[in-house]
């Protein structure tokens, strides 16, 4: 660990003495790993230095999703992932929640490079809401990570040009103060990148989401080699994913899941419709596999999954014979025993493809008597409802349904309990600090490490928005907050749904509203005529007369107390009043509360 920190700090040295010359990555053999890379800046030259590693992160903890984590050492900036996570139930309107990086916005030019582990939207996917206020730095990836950047990137014609170094495990790269290491982890994608973050204060290693698989499809075994060597080099602080932490034993092997999947397909005479997500590119490649092997043609449906297909075929990540593909529109031209259905929608989503089959809203495909529908993927917290009102739709419709619990269906990508406990063994870290996942999960991640028998006092369980501080011999919190909260993406709109938004949003949800129009005279105060009652969500008005007469009756009271005698009329204070005032009326009434909205026309 000394030898390559003197690297490091014999670098900045170096840049002090030839100020012209500019730090740039270098492979293990010394030469430049990207020499069309523009070179950035190195810091330390004019920063003080210090004596411990910011940690702020600023998603990803006490959440599944929103990953996004701030590295900080004297005047340089490292980022790991920047990925967006989904709205809650009572986030009417919301596409997607990503990361508040206000933090960074006066820091840009300190910012030496964005780290991408894998190619998942929690990872990926609020990288172009960001990537002009993080002054669009150059970011390091693996190759099927970069094709996946670049395709989203795709939908974002406005964004500037990214500027991508493809890395590859055991690749080196110097940003600035932070010399990192790549390496090799297994996860539910290929390409996946754990990473040796060596600082002035030690090493750290970031584990990104991990499971250690010893006998995987598609991809190579757990680096044991690695992690033993990064072990014995001595780590600093362990940085891990604790998705799994809740679930005890080691993580299923893909090739057992693989062993279940052919069980199916030696059984079933008719379609098989494969439902998960669409970047679980290795379960993609066992069910193609499988489907060559069974002589079924195979049709991928869904945008997503079908542009994650192509992406890592052109890359040399999914293989398949000439001919096994074919598409939706050809599929009356074979039996149904000759055809395998791949397809987003294992969550239940209304507008996902799987669900479009059950509505028979497809073009091409709908659900017949004697499919087989497989849900390869777990249930995402949250879903369960509608994911089984998906299920009994296809029974309905005479499906055979297998879900990933029946017969081992799916594996997750996150390491269980073993798992954990094995990877520490391995890094024997002196500080430990759990990431990515729940609260729970979190918690229940440090229990293990002390278990393990890493000291209580060395473990520290962080928040959004906290600020970690690691020095050589302690890892506490600082009393910094950075902003953490989420912020809303709306269609096309960035943050411009706040609290207020949402509130009323929830409000309509939940008790509708009513549109209260009156004609005011602008001299006497009075209402002219009756009042205009419009309800939406709140009452059905047809069936409710009498409550939308006294509705109108209060609003008159309500003006001609609010008008009186001043002038001129404060149409202000009038608005206020029946918003409040018949607010409560209607509580009373119906004890319910729908958002109030007057309009006042003057004449």
């Amino acid at each position: 660990m000394r030898n390559d920190f003197s690297f490091v700090l014999a670098s900045a040295s170096a840049q002090r003495e030839r100020p012209r010359q500019r730090r740039t990555a270098t492979t293990p053999h010394g030469k430049p790993a990207h020499p069309a890379a523009a070179p950035f800046p190195s810091a330390a030259s004019t920063r003080p230095q210090t004596d411990h590693v910011r940690i702020i992160p600023l998603g990803g903890l006490g959440e599944v999703g929103r990953n996004m984590m701030v590295l900080e050492y004297a005047g340089d900036i490292i980022i790991v992932d920047v990925g967006f996570g989904f709205p809650d139930e009572d986030m009417p309107g919301i596409d997607f929640l990503i990361p508040n990086v206000k933090y960074l916005e006066d820091k840009r030019d300190r910012i030496r490079g964005v780290l991408v582990t894998h190619g998942h939207y929690d990872h990926i996917g609020a990288l172009p809401y960001l990537v002009e206020k993080l002054g669009n730095p150059p970011i390091w990836t693996a190759p099927l990570t970069r094709g996946m950047l670049l395709k989203r990137h795709e939908e974002f014609p406005r964004l500037p040009k990214l500027e991508i170094h493809q890395i590859k495990a055991g690749d080196k790269v110097v940003l600035g103060n932070f010399q990192v290491e790549f390496f090799h982890v297994n996860h539910s994608i290929p390409d996946d990148l754990g990473l040796a973050i060596t600082t002035p204060v030690g090493l750290m290693i970031h584990t990104s989401d991990f499971k250690l698989d010893l006998t995987p499809l598609n991809e190579k075994p757990a680096d044991i080699a690695t992690l033993t060597a990064l072990g014995k080099r001595g780590v600093l602080l362990l940085m891990s994913d604790s998705t799994g932490a809740e679930v005890e034993g080691h993580s299923i092997s893909e090739t057992a899941v693989q062993q279940n999947l052919e069980a199916v397909f030696q059984n079933t005479a008719g379609r098989i419709i494969v439902a998960t997500f669409s970047s679980m590119l290795n379960r993609i490649q066992q069910l193609v596999s499988l489907s060559e092997q069974y002589g079924r043609k195979v049709i991928v449906e869904g945008f997503s999954m079908k542009a994650n297909v192509a992406i890592a075929k052109e890359l040399g990540y999914l293989k398949a014979q000439k001919g096994t593909f074919t598409t939706a529109r050809e599929a009356k031209n074979y039996p149904a025993g000759r055809l395998t259905i791949l397809c987003t929608g294992a969550q239940g989503e209304d507008n996902a493809v799987l669900m479009r089959f059950v509505n028979k809203e497809h073009r091409d495909l709908a659900i017949e008597k004697g499919d087989t529908v497989i849900f390869s993927s777990s249930v995402i917290p949250g879903n369960e409802r509608s994911v089984q009102a998906l299920k009994d739709n296809l029974y309905r419709q005479g499906a055979k349904v297998y879900q990933s619990a029946d017969l081992g269906l799916h594996t997750s990508g996150h390491a269980r309990r073993e798992d954990q406990r094995e990877i520490m063994r391995l890094l024997k870290p002196k500080f430990f600090m759990p990431i990515h996942g729940m609260y729970s999960m979190m918690f229940n991640h440090a229990e293990l490490a002390e278990e393990i028998g890493i000291p209580k006092q060395n473990i520290l369980i962080a928040e959004n928005g906290e600020v970690v501080a690691l020095a050589r011999d302690k890892l506490i919190k600082l009393k910094e907050r950075v902003p953490a909260n989420y912020v809303m993406v709306d269609g096309l709109g960035v943050g411009d749904v706040g609290n207020v938004v949402l509130r009323d949003r929830q409000v309509m949800a939940q008790d509708g509203m009513v549109v209260t129009i009156a004609v005011v005279d602008s001299e006497t105060g009075k209402v002219r005529g009756e009042p205009d009652i419009i309800s939406r969500g709140f009452i059905y008005m047809k069936d409710s007369r009498d409550l939308m007469n006294l509705m109108r009756r209060k609003v008159k009271e309500i003006v001609a107390r609010s008008t009186g005698h001043e002038k001129p009329i404060n149409w202000a204070y009038v608005k206020d009043n029946i918003r409040d005032k018949l607010g409560q009326f209607l509580f009373t009434k119906t004890q319910r509360r729908p958002m109030v909205l007057p309009v006042i026309i003057e004449v």
